[in-house]
């Protein structure tokens, strides 16, 4: 581990010029949460932006959440390694889960009025149920965070040549000052910057890469010609799965991918949720997730793409495809292109952009946390019946607490060579099983609370499980084909056991479920107010994204 955290990428030429814009970047970031610190007088305020937020900020942070290192390091990381099989992560991977959450179960979520994931677990079936959740949680959020900030680490390092411990440090602490002052109100709002941010760093690294390899055709002829041709395919994801069944491998994507972990994360993932939770009322809550599918679609060309590129254009992690020694890995992919690619003042930008992402990614992280812990774990089980300033200051106290925890999980990071094996690891233990839990709760009145207790808690066991066998040979799958298998796994034995458990016991009253099930919730409980303008429209924003999906396969596969 230790190893991998030092070989990071050689220092970029920065000048004094870049370091000013940065720094100019991060004054702007902790302004903001001052700024946001005046509007915070309660803990709904703190935690979840006092639901007064409109759907287009909302939207923005919703995508921008989710814009850490999972995209910028880990997905580049992929398109370097995997090339175009790494786009099923977007059109695939987040796509249809994210219309399905809009349309199906965020009516769901913000009209019971509940401030978290968990709390809407604990009111479909009971109150051990939620804590056990929210414990998960509070174990998944700290370890991503520690993502963001490990990616945030190898960024300065590349930059500044500090260490990676001390880099790790100094990033925790600058996102720790702007959460802390303001809240979820000051993460959504830097996180709409950030995303704008991104953007403009992206897009001339991918433009000027191409310019450099020789536009589409050079970069296509480059990678034929280093034997690379999988990459250009986007099916079967052989090499991304680890399956060397070409019908196998396709199922692991479109249901591994596809349906069981995109959905796990996308609908149930508090972390992005929350950010829809914020909005100002049902009808912006329900566009969040379509508005944040738009840029969703386009943003996987500026990110794939230059990993494709840095196959090609960058000697070690060339070396890295042909089995040869190098002093880098996939996770380094675009800090070695802002070296490569960019002149000095564009670099100062796009090294914001890139420290953007990833404080987006672990603010998001911790802001969920200190939501979670706060409502679910410390008012409703430890201290219940305090005054709202006393969980006030334990919101503060607990975002403090997040950021040092994530400090400490950053290094486990470091011992992945492409951080999105790690990532979609953590997806299957977390992710995957509560959705198979919620989603049968949500459709099967009968599921009792300790079905839902001991479905998602044999459901985590059993994706670790295959996680362990994985990593010690029983079974071989390289790539993220354990993930997908791991996740496959736990959503049978999730259901299995809590149909089995619930068979055994009495459910609920069909009244205490209104609201909470499908078919015991009339249609015009679920509906959600409509607002008037086409482009407010859930059904044709569903269209319209679900369109470019597709679009975006069939443009890949004629060029």
């Amino acid at each position: 581990m230790i190893a991998l955290a030092a070989a990071a990428p050689q220092r970029i030429d920065a000048h004094l010029v870049d370091y000013l814009l940065v720094a100019f970047y991060f004054l702007i970031v902790l302004g903001i949460g001052l700024i946001a610190r005046r509007s915070v007088s309660s803990s709904l305020d703190f935690l979840l932006s006092g639901r007064s937020l409109p759907a287009w900020v909302t939207g923005l942070a919703f995508v921008s959440a989710n814009l850490g290192a999972t995209e910028l390091l880990g997905q580049a990381a992929n398109g370097a390694q995997f090339g175009e099989q790494a786009f099923h992560y977007y059109w695939i991977g987040a796509i249809p889960a994210m219309v399905f959450l809009a349309l199906v179960m965020m009516p769901f979520y913000y009209g019971s009025k509940v401030r978290s994931v968990p709390e809407f677990l604990g009111r479909r079936f009971d109150a051990k149920t939620q804590r056990l959740q929210g414990l998960l949680f509070a174990i998944a959020s700290v370890l991503l965070a520690g993502v963001n900030l490990y990616a945030m680490a190898i960024v300065v390092n590349a930059l500044l040549g500090w260490p990676t411990w001390l880099a790790i440090v100094v990033a925790g602490v600058i996102v720790l000052a702007y959460t802390f002052l303001g809240g979820l109100s000051a993460a959504i709002y830097n996180e709409v910057l950030q995303f704008f941010v991104i953007v403009v760093t992206m897009v001339p690294i991918t433009l000027v890469g191409l310019h450099r390899v020789g536009g589409w055709d050079g970069l296509v002829s480059k990678l034929t010609a280093n034997g690379d041709t999988n990459m250009l395919q986007a099916f079967p994801g052989s090499d991304l799965t680890g399956i060397g069944s070409s019908i196998g491998s396709t199922f692991g994507v479109v249901l591994g991918l596809g349906f069981v972990t995109s959905f796990g994360y996308w609908t149930t993932n508090f972390t992005e949720v929350q950010r829809a939770f914020s909005a100002r009322n049902a009808a912006a809550a329900q566009r969040t997730p379509l508005i944040a599918a738009v840029p969703k679609v386009l943003i996987a060309l500026v990110i794939i793409v230059p990993g494709m590129i840095a196959a090609v254009l960058i000697p070690g992690i060339e070396n890295l495809k042909r089995g040869l020694p190098s002093d880098v890995t996939y996770n380094d992919a675009v800090p070695l292109l802002l070296r490569e690619l960019l002149p000095s003042g564009f670099l100062g930008v796009a090294l914001a952009g890139l420290l953007a992402a990833f404080m987006a990614g672990m603010a998001a992280n911790v802001s969920s946390f200190n939501t979670v812990f706060t409502y679910d774990l410390w008012q409703d089980w430890l201290r219940p019946g305090r005054d709202d300033a006393h969980y006030l200051k334990v919101g503060r106290l607990v975002t403090v607490i997040g950021t040092a925890l994530a400090i400490g999980t950053a290094f486990i990071a470091a011992g992945f060579s492409n951080i999105m094996d790690y990532i979609q690891t953590l997806f299957s233990f977390f992710n995957v099983p509560l959705f198979a839990v919620f989603a049968f709760g949500l459709f099967w009145k009968k599921l009792t609370g300790s079905g839902g207790f001991w479905g998602l808690l044999s459901g985590t066991v059993s994706a670790v499980f295959v996680f362990v066998l994985n990593q010690v040979g029983v079974i071989s799958l390289s790539g993220q084909g354990s993930s997908f298998l791991g996740g496959g796994v736990a959503t049978v034995v999730a259901v299995l056991i809590g149909w089995m458990v619930s068979r055994a016991g009495t459910p609920r009253p069909e009244a205490d479920l209104r609201g909470l099930v499908w078919s015991l919730t009339p249609a015009e409980v679920r509906a959600v107010p409509r607002e008037a303008g086409w482009y407010r429209s859930p059904a044709v924003l569903s269209v319209i994204v679900l369109v470019l999906a597709v679009a975006g396969y069939v443009l890949f596969a004629v060029v």
